[in-house]
């Protein structure tokens, strides 16, 4: 290893110490959070190599943390200083995850609306508004269509409605009605569509994050044509990248993020750091 590489791993203080200081990054992340993270990027001052991973890990979090760390396993230690992880706890997928030769740097979140609305605290406020409330971003609005390109490609994508509600990204892909009909029949894929859709009456406000970069992706008239179908309150609201800034600037603040150095493990917290790293006597049992 060379200096600048040695520096990384001992501590945050030296990461603070070089801001001037370029640094070789490695991104993994959930594509979720996939245009946020390339429109920051683009004025980050460090080489960031990006590698977006499909949303839905959290779905199945044994095999979403399983693929996780195998994507961490296969990142060339020589290459970059540091592994930065575009995950929060996410149903536990980042519990004992490590690596083995670079530090590890994760924002301090349950889940990426935190990465959206720029901190915890926000985050809770914008909660307690209105809990019953459905959050809408550019990649959750693209999830169907993303899962859709992943198992069945181009042509079967572009067929599908960009209606996020009709896939939850907390459930697994759904099947469509004439995929069930043909299995089930006609009356009973009608009872499982309408149960499967019952989660929808537990909200009653869906809230665009609405970023200026996204204007062209026309997000205000489709966010508001699926709350008009679904009996919702339409809201937006302006979000806020200040976070994601800081994670792939380098100004890595304890408080808000967690590095964990090489061989350690991440685990979560039954407090306001939500994840520490093996050795910390608040961090849970797995």
């Amino acid at each position: 290893m060379n200096k600048g590489r040695l520096a990384c791993t001992r501590n945050i203080g030296d990461f603070q110490a070089m801001p001037n200081s370029k640094q070789s990054l490695k991104v993994l992340a959930c594509e979720v959070a996939q245009r946020e993270i390339c429109h920051m990027v683009s004025r980050s001052r460090h080489l960031i190599d990006l590698e977006f991973l499909p949303i839905g890990y959290h779905d199945d979090p044994k095999s979403g943390h399983s693929n996780l760390q195998l994507r961490i396993d296969s990142v060339e230690s020589g290459r970059y200083d540091a592994i930065l992880l575009g995950y929060g706890l996410c149903n536990r997928i980042l519990a004992g995850i490590t690596s083995r030769e670079l530090p590890l740097v994760i924002p301090r979140a349950h889940d990426c609306l935190t990465f959206f609305l720029g901190s915890r605290q926000r985050q809770a406020e914008v909660h307690h508004s209105c809990p019953g409330t459905f959050y809408f971003t550019s990649g959750w609005l693209e999830v169907a269509q993303r899962r859709t390109l992943a198992s069945k490609g181009p042509e079967a994508m572009r067929k599908v409605s960009d209606d996020v509600t009709t896939q939850p990204t907390f459930l697994p892909a759904q099947p469509t009605f004439e995929e069930l009909a043909a299995k089930y029949g006609e009356d009973n894929a009608r009872y499982l569509v309408d149960l499967t859709q019952q989660w929808s009456q537990s909200y009653e406000r869906g809230l665009l994050i609405d970023f200026d970069f996204a204007a062209s992706l026309d997000l205000c008239e489709r966010t508001a044509s699926i709350c008009k179908q679904r009996g919702w309150r339409f809201e937006r609201m302006p979000g806020d990248l200040g976070l994601l800034e800081r994670w792939l600037d380098g100004r890595w603040d304890p408080k808000e993020f967690l590095i964990v150095q090489p061989s350690e493990k991440v685990y979560p917290t039954a407090d306001d750091d939500v994840m520490a790293s093996s050795g910390n006597r608040n961090a849970e049992s797995l």
